[in-house]
């Protein structure tokens, strides 16, 4: 049950970030930049030692956490690429848009591309719940930890959900309701832990396949993100805080 109310948080963060996105600050890059640290913080000083701790076996000579831990990392890499939601490209389809010729054509398949950006960021923002109630099975610390940055996290998702449906031509109540579902999404994911527990070696996989999501989502996506408006120092010393507060959140937990 505790799983859930932690994800309630990540449900307040996921809304925050969306009612951001409607009045975008010129300080965003700081939280972005603080969140990435956190997640940073997280996959280094306890979601991998945890996960090789729960699942120590080898495969070849590796660690079986640490293979899936490069699989996490690849499998939203090829998702993302699939459905195109990397956000580097944006301006190229929004360019389309603005044209006399067959511009409403080009502006409703735009809104499908936010669509599908929009509802993968929800299913992964499920995926993110489920992190929180596996990660309190295996202790209340991870727990803890896990919760920090999936709610520190969850505030970009919020505010790049309701920015990509609207940058693709959708209205502001479709750009809502997905901001809506993306922040219920996290409650429901941490919810279906609340039905079964999950063996000792699988949740070592299972959180070393976390780990690489979670880094890639800090590296790939929010970095690049916070730093290119600003890429300022500010913006790095945010990040080293972030790694630098796990750090010590952690070693106080143990």
């Amino acid at each position: 049950m505790t799983a859930v109310l932690v994800a309630a948080g990540a449900f307040l963060m996921t809304l925050i970030g969306g009612f951001v996105a409607q009045r975008t600050g010129d300080r965003r890059h700081l939280v972005l930049g603080f969140a990435a640290g956190l997640m940073l913080g997280v996959v280094a000083f306890d979601l991998l030692p945890e996960a090789i701790n729960q699942a120590p076996g080898e495969v070849h000579g590796v660690p079986q956490a640490l293979l899936m831990f490069a699989a996490g990392f690849l499998t939203i890499h090829v998702v993302e690429r699939a459905v195109a939601i990397h956000r580097g490209h944006e301006g190229e389809y929004a360019a389309h848009t603005h044209g006399h010729h067959h511009g409403h054509t080009h502006q409703r398949g735009h809104q499908g591309i936010g669509l599908t950006a929009a509802l993968a960021l929800v299913g992964h923002s499920v995926m993110d719940g489920f992190a929180i109630g596996a990660a309190f099975q295996a202790g209340t610390t991870v727990g803890t930890v896990v919760a920090i940055a999936v709610v520190a996290h969850d505030f970009a998702d919020g505010f790049n959900t309701y920015t990509i449906t609207r940058l693709y031509g959708n209205n502001r109540r479709r750009a809502l309701a997905l901001l809506a579902a993306d922040a219920l999404a996290p409650v429901s994911g941490a919810a279906i832990t609340l039905a079964f527990t999950i063996p000792e070696h699988l949740l070592g996989l299972y959180l070393g396949f976390f780990s690489g999501f979670l880094l890639y989502l800090a590296t790939s996506d929010i970095l690049p993100e916070a730093h290119s408006p600003h890429p300022s120092r500010s913006t790095l010393l945010c990040t080293v805080a972030g790694v630098g507060f796990m750090w010590l959140v952690i070693g106080l937990a143990n």
